[in-house]
């Protein structure tokens, strides 16, 4: 008896647009060796000149504690900044329609588009005592350029797309009428919130805030023409790794540097962990 044919299998059968298997992981293998592999292995190499001593002597230095104390503090600020406007605006940019939400939408990518070296200085232009905004918050005694405060708000717009752009599908997917049979049971808009939206929204919020805050670490460009760049106040690390090659102490700067990738991959490997179990538990309960 002749085995019918499925439009699946006629569909299995057609070429693929790309070619075959073996073409295509050679060309992924040598893109990712040449652009992230090659890179790894010189700081690698750089690490191994240093011994455990050697290392823990850059690392203990003041200069360089303050340096990630200042890097670190200001990437979770802005991180958490970064998560609860970007869920807010995430939320206003699916849920509702108003004139101008298309341009909106657009201006989130934009930190994408402009380069960061850009944006320190149309930042120092604003909040400057001179600024736009800086002019005004003068005569209240409070200054954001060449300070802690300057780093913070660099590091947020540079990262703020990350938060929103992970959050913004999951919202998408929402059900109204979720929502709506909860309202009708009697549940405040809190109680929805947190019993039927913030669960579903869990994963994206955590993808972004994580995301978010592995680019604040690594920000250089937006920072340096607004931090001021002031040893054991407003030095970041990325600055002091610079600081080191330009000494040609390259041991220094690649413990420096090596330090922070392996704080961003486990952050990176932490959030990718916790995403999974968040999305098995929401299909478990589903």
């Amino acid at each position: 008896m002749p085995i019918l044919q499925t439009p699946l299998d006629a569909l299995r059968r057609r070429r693929s647009p790309f070619p075959g298997f073996g073409l295509t992981l050679g060309v992924s293998v040598t893109f990712v060796t040449l652009i992230v592999l090659l890179p790894l292995a010189g700081l690698g190499w750089q690490l191994s000149q240093l011994g455990l001593s050697d290392y823990l002597a850059v690392m203990s230095d003041e200069r360089t504690i303050a340096a990630l104390r200042v890097t670190i503090g200001a990437a979770a600020l802005a991180t958490f900044v970064n998560g609860l406007f970007g869920l807010i605006l995430a939320w206003v940019l699916v849920r509702y329609r108003f004139f101008g939400r298309s341009a909106l939408d657009a201006l989130v990518d934009l930190p994408f588009a402009l380069p960061t070296s850009v944006a320190g200085i149309a930042l120092v232009a604003l909040y400057s005592k001179d600024g736009w905004i800086g002019s005004l918050i003068a005569p209240l005694g409070l200054q954001i350029a060449y300070s802690w405060w300057g780093i913070v708000i660099a590091m947020t717009f540079t990262s703020v797309p990350f938060a929103v752009r992970a959050i913004q599908p999951l919202i998408e997917e929402l059900d109204p009428d979720e929502e709506a049979a909860a309202w009708t049971l009697g549940a405040s808009r809190w109680q929805t919130f947190m019993s039927i939206v913030l669960p579903k929204l869990s994963p994206g919020i955590l993808t972004g805030t994580g995301l978010s805050f592995v680019r604040s670490l690594g920000e250089f460009g937006a920072v340096i023409f607004i931090a001021g760049n002031i040893p054991y106040q407003t030095e970041i690390a990325s600055l002091l790794i610079m600081i080191r090659l330009d000494e040609f102490d390259y041991p220094a700067a690649s413990a420096i540097a090596g330090t922070m990738l392996a704080l961003s991959l486990v952050l990176l490997v932490l959030i990718n962990v916790a995403q999974t179990r968040l999305y098995r538990r929401l299909e478990g309960g589903s």
